[in-house]
């Protein structure tokens, strides 16, 4: 699991260096990616004086139920940033699963993301690669997910991850990007609605 993360860095570090003012590193500008509705390019906002603005601004949210969550919601599973997302976004065998509820995801996503709200990820697992089986799921050739939610103070996603290893998901092929979408859109990248 980690020399897919190695992998991942590895793979950025040989792009091609690319200009624009507001890159996502010094040599990266922009990534394209394929989606169900055609290809999406992931890059910043490029306008320096672009502010965070609404829910997304919002610092202290009431604990319970917005507590801040661990860099690892369960024994196995591999937190991952920014740049892994990208990779992962870029890689056909890796389902980037957005936890949320429907209205959150409809409201906007992480682009190439499916839509898996955490009170069914226990029950979707076929569509991650695992069978159908009369007493749950079979995961033998279940695929690497990367999940994420709202953010660090969202508890849908870790959630999501602690059912789907229930359920019988191996968790060395769970990756949680915490920072979710407001990691995401303080960094100005690409969000899709």
């Amino acid at each position: 699991m980690k020399s897919i993360v190695a992998a991942a860095a590895a793979a950025f570090m040989a792009l091609p260096a690319l200009a624009g003012e507001v890159n996502i590193r010094p040599d990266l500008s922009f990534v394209e990616i394929e989606t169900a509705n055609g290809p999406v390019t992931i890059e910043r906002i490029q306008d320096t004086e672009n502010k965070i603005e609404g829910d997304w601004a919002k610092t202290s949210r009431p604990c319970p139920n917005f507590c801040i969550q661990p860099m690892v919601p369960a024994p196995g599973v591999t937190p991952i940033g920014e740049l892994e997302m990208l990779e992962f976004l870029q890689d056909p065998e890796v389902i980037v699963v957005d936890g949320r509820v429907t209205s959150n995801f409809e409201d906007g996503a992480i682009p190439g993301a499916i839509n898996i709200p955490y009170t069914q990820a226990a029950d979707r697992l076929d569509e991650l690669g695992c069978e159908v089986d009369f007493d749950g799921f079979i995961c033998d050739d279940a695929k690497e997910v990367a999940l994420y939610c709202n953010g660090p103070w969202c508890g849908q996603s870790p959630t999501a991850a602690r059912r789907m290893i229930e359920a019988g998901y191996p968790a060395e092929k769970i990756y949680y990007y915490r920072a979710g979408m407001t990691g995401w859109r303080m960094l100005g990248l690409t969000v899709t609605k």
